[in-house]
């Protein structure tokens, strides 16, 4: 197994918007491991994981758009050297 692990950061009106609801929703569609939670400054932070690049990439691409009352500004990926092993993806409070 080849495990990614991205660390991602996601900028714009995203929180109040049901945007952590809907990133689980669409992790766990495509079986993606990790977490997403809102951060003090308005951003929201997600890590995720597995060993299927391809739906990696359509998660990642999915984040660009956010949920349907969101407007992402932006969205920087930072790929880690190590897998975490999560079980399942939740979102943290």
């Amino acid at each position: 197994m080849n495990c990614k692990h991205y660390k991602i950061k996601v900028e714009g009106k995203v929180q109040g918007v049901w945007f952590r609801k809907h990133t689980q929703d669409k992790a766990q569609s495509l079986h993606l491991k990790g977490f997403v939670r809102n951060e003090s400054d308005g951003t929201v932070y997600v890590e995720v994981e597995t060993d299927d690049e391809t739906k990696l990439n359509e998660f990642i691409q999915w984040l660009h758009q956010g949920s349907p009352l969101s407007k992402v500004e932006n969205v920087d990926v930072l790929e880690e050297k190590s897998c975490q092993n999560f079980d399942d993806f939740v979102i943290q409070r």
